[in-house]
């Protein structure tokens, strides 16, 4: 199983699973295809949102794992 890890960059991680892109979004990350945010660490992004860069990796981890049963 591939696992996201707060220092992934968003590239990265949407190359694991295109359909975490919604989950990114909805946790208020809306600009997913921003060229400058592809480059960005999810804990970096996460900061620039004001959100919580762990509480976000468990539900991008959550969907993956739910993906494989």
């Amino acid at each position: 199983m591939a696992n996201v890890t707060k220092d992934m960059i968003i590239a990265d991680i949407i190359a694991v699973d295109s359909n975490l892109i919604p989950i990114l979004m909805e946790s208020g990350m809306h600009c997913i295809g921003c060229p400058s945010a592809q480059g960005e660490s999810l804990e970096e992004a996460a900061m620039v949102h004001g959100l919580d860069a762990d509480e976000l990796t468990e539900k991008l981890n959550n969907y993956l794992s739910a993906q494989e049963q």
